[in-house]
């Protein structure tokens, strides 16, 4: 049998980190991309010329949506039908919390991969410490806020390397098969504890502001976000404001062997961010 993995997203923060730490352990790597690049394949969802080169011999899968689509199970729909029909292990980037709700657009995508008797993994992700070096990164130089719907409520971020050393962990061995893990920091901050955080390494200080869910999805729709995935996220702050992002799991450990890092250990790496 083959021994080749795809990794899907590959130039994001999870999947370049997980191409670069499986062909260091020696794997075989089929990094794909909706623009090819060196060393990658073009791969597209809604794209079905795009499947064949991206799975030749492949005996792994790592998938995850592209950020900024809400129907997942509709848009991996067609690369789920072909993947679950050869002899392939699927490891699957899924949420923190879908598995609260079966009509959610991940937890369909969950339900199809455990029904196709497939070997499957599922990580269940909090949210990635890494959104305050992308996505919520131009209020924060602008006007060194972080505005976000997130109450006082308590969140366990995890840094996107965790995720990617965990995805690699669970490809490159049948010990986790059949399982799904919900991947968080070690520890559960505010925002503006966060904050505080990020501020001490950027040497400027750097504000949380809550604000309400109308005004986020406007500056969220008015930086051209879709309504629907704006209108997810204000659905996910939710969950947060219940305290459901709180949670702090040994999965990394249990999966890597080593601790998940801190924000502290973060915001030292990417401090010139927000300077």
């Amino acid at each position: 049998m083959s021994k080749r993995i795809l990794v899907l997203g590959s130039t994001g923060n999870v999947g370049k980190a997980l191409v670069e730490m499986l062909r260091a352990a020696g794997e075989t790597v089929v990094a794909a991309s909706r623009t090819a690049g060196p060393g990658a394949v073009r791969f597209d969802y809604g794209d079905a010329s795009t499947f064949e080169a991206a799975l030749d011999g492949v005996d792994r899968v790592f998938l995850m949506t592209p950020p900024g689509h809400f129907a997942a199970h509709e848009l991996m729909g067609p690369f789920l039908d072909v993947v679950l029909a050869g002899e392939r292990k699927v490891v699957l980037l899924s949420a923190d919390g879908v598995q609260f709700n079966e009509q959610a657009p991940l937890r369909q995508v969950e339900l199809r991969i455990e029904r196709s008797g497939r070997p499957f993994v599922f990580l269940r992700p909090n949210w990635f410490m890494d959104n305050f070096h992308t996505f919520w990164l131009a209020p924060m130089r602008a006007a060194g806020l972080i505005p976000v719907p997130a109450g006082e409520a308590r969140t366990a971020f995890i840094d996107a390397r965790d995720i990617a050393a965990s995805a690699a962990a669970v490809l490159r061995s049948d010990a986790f098969d059949n399982q799904a893990f919900t991947l968080s920091g070690p520890e559960a901050l505010t925002y503006a504890e966060a904050a505080a955080v990020l501020s001490r390494h950027a040497g400027r200080t750097l504000t949380y502001q809550h604000v309400e869910d109308e005004a986020f999805v406007a500056s969220l729709t008015g930086a051209g976000l879709p309504a629907d995935y704006a209108g997810l996220l204000v659905l996910l702050f939710s969950f947060v404001r219940m305290g459901a992002a709180s949670q702090v799991t040994d999965s990394v450990k249990r999966l890597t062997g080593r601790e998940a890092g801190t924000l502290e250990e973060y915001a030292a790496r990417h401090a010139d961010a927000w300077r």
